[in-house]
């Protein structure tokens, strides 16, 4: 089974690289291929299937959709573009500040709600300069995954790590009176402004157009976003909570949002719903948790994991390098919230059986872990939910989106945010 499952897995991703416009389609053909063989042969139950996916992340995902989608409506994306193109001297410079600024929102805020809270900024600044939003979205995208890992709120994956290891949020920054990988983070995110740069080089015209006097429809769904925002930041203070707590928070302000928009507008709530909705990204990450799940438990990510020790657990820094840039390959294809909590344990149980394991060694391989598997779903566009989320939102807005286009940037960028932090911790945590 275990075979059936892999081979079916690596062909799936084949397939919607190939075939990117009917991903949910294919993950769900897929989904009910793998998880109806592994519930026939027994590998798995019903139950175990329906906790593999995140309905949290679902949830979240269709709550800051309509939320976003009455705060793109409201026309203020608009207003804050022109607003941001009149301080800046070039469209270069607006286009990089805005890849920036997604990447210190998403160390506070998840990864997917930044993007969709962003994108529509990114998308009305494409247009008034007139060039394609895809790789300003696309660069959105991958600068919020950089910084998912840079404190304990930024990412489940941190989450996970802070639980695990009993980190606090201020671990992130100082642990043990050394840099932790809050810095390691911020070096890979400043190396990677030349990246963008060079990138969007072509777009250094300077910014002469005239100011359209934008008219806000309302403020209140651009209210209703923000406030949206500090209740997830709140939430994530809170010690022992809910596990569908964000999920919750997102969707009752995007509720919110559309009975605003119903009362103000008379507008028909079910048709607001389903222009603010992208189903197909919905749909793809329903299916796609249910995979991962099943991948689980056959034992593939098990594997991957006492492969790592059979090849490094004798040398510290072959170790170490190995977890870095094994979990960024991995992470091309593999989600990395079950992932990450495989190799945990997996690491701890490396460090408990050395002889004398110098101080912080653990912290070493945990932040290796860390920076490999967040930064590596960068280098496709399958690869994080939040390169999907930005994809469908390009789509959404009728653009085209090609598998090279992504990499031109994803990889160049993945590669330079992992050496730095690479780099880094070793030189910081490095025994």
């Amino acid at each position: 089974m275990k075979i059936f499952v892999l081979v079916v897995f690596i062909l799936m991703y084949i397939a919607i690289i190939a075939f990117s416009d009917y991903k949910h389609w294919i993950t769900g053909a897929v989904a009910v291929l793998v998880v109806g063989g592994c519930l026939i042969f027994g590998v798995t139950d019903f139950q175990k299937t329906v906790s593999s996916i995140d309905f949290n992340v679902i949830l979240m995902l269709l709550g800051i959709m309509l939320t976003v989608g009455m705060f793109s409506e409201s026309n203020m994306p608009n207003k804050i573009a022109d607003g941001l193109m009149a301080k800046i001297p070039n469209g270069m410079a607006a286009i990089v500040v805005l890849s920036v600024l997604s990447g210190l929102v998403s160390a506070f805020i998840d990864n997917v709600a930044t993007v969709l809270m962003l994108a529509p900024i990114g998308i009305a600044i494409s247009r008034k300069l007139k060039v394609s939003p895809v790789p300003v979205i696309i660069c959105i995208a991958v600068s919020s995954n950089l910084q998912g890992a840079a404190t304990l709120v930024g990412d489940t994956t941190s989450i996970m790590l802070a639980g695990f290891a009993d980190m606090s949020f201020f671990d992130f920054f100082v642990l043990d009176g050394k840099p932790s990988i809050f810095f390691a983070v911020e070096i890979g995110a400043i190396a990677t402004v030349p990246v963008l740069i060079f990138i969007f080089r072509k777009s250094n015209q300077k910014i002469c157009f005239e100011r359209e006097n934008v008219q806000v429809k309302s403020v209140v769904p651009t209210v209703i976003l923000l406030l949206n925002i500090a209740a997830l930041v709140v939430s994530s203070f809170i010690p022992v909570k809910h596990e569908l707590t964000n999920g919750i928070i997102c969707i009752a302000f995007g509720l919110i949002a559309v009975i605003f928009n119903t009362i103000k507008f008379k507008s028909n709530p079910l048709n607001t719903i389903k222009e603010a909705v992208d189903y197909q990204t919905v749909l793809f990450l329903f299916f796609l948790f249910m995979i991962i799940g099943c991948v689980e438990e056959v034992g593939i990510i098990k594997d991957i994991s006492k492969f790592f020790i059979s090849i490094g657990d004798k040398n510290l820094f072959l170790l170490y390098t190995v977890i870095v840039f094994g979990s960024v390959l991995l992470s091309m294809f593999i989600d990395n919230i079950p992932y990450v909590a495989t190799m945990l344990p997996v690491i701890a149980g490396i460090v408990s059986s050395m002889a004398n394991p110098a101080p912080g060694v653990e912290y070493l391989l945990y932040f290796g872990l860390l920076v490999g598997a967040t930064l590596g779903g960068n280098l496709t566009p399958v690869g994080a939910s939040a390169n999907v989320v930005g994809i469908g939102f390009l789509k959404k807005n009728g653009e085209t989106v090609k598998t090279s286009d992504f990499l031109k940037i994803g990889v160049p960028f993945t590669l330079i945010a992992v050496l730095c932090g690479y780099a880094f911790i070793w030189l910081i945590w490095g025994v």
